[in-house]
């Protein structure tokens, strides 16, 4: 980056000026301040050079945005499985609670499997 030297004093005058960005931020956005790794930098800087242009900062917000997406998908997945499995889990009397000493498990399903789904 081209660095500039600093402009020399000058006498502005703030009577009338008003407090606040010259430039209004768009409705949904609020700027903050993050620390992010220079590999994330690095990496979505790339992925604007390689097109030719753009901005990485949009593309870190539509990263976080799938991925709030995903975990949306995910959790309506695990609801999805939830309510399939109910019924079956009732009719045979299976709990959380009701495992097979021997190896820590329901009847043959894993209870790591069955937490992780609820």
């Amino acid at each position: 980056m081209k660095k500039t030297a600093a402009e020399p004093y000058r006498d502005i005058d703030f009577t009338n000026a008003k407090r606040g960005p010259v430039v209004p931020s768009e409705p949904g956005k609020t700027k903050i301040s993050i620390r992010l790794d220079n590999r994330v930098l690095e990496y979505f800087r790339s992925i604007v050079e390689t097109a030719g242009g753009g901005n990485y900062q949009t593309l870190i917000n539509d990263a976080l945005m799938a991925y709030i997406q995903q975990q949306s998908m995910l959790e309506a997945v695990r609801q999805a499985v939830r309510e399939e499995l109910q019924p079956v889990v009732e009719q045979a009397g299976l709990t959380r609670h009701c495992r097979d000493e021997r190896n820590s498990s329901l009847l043959g399903f894993e209870v790591g499997n069955l937490d992780a789904i609820g």
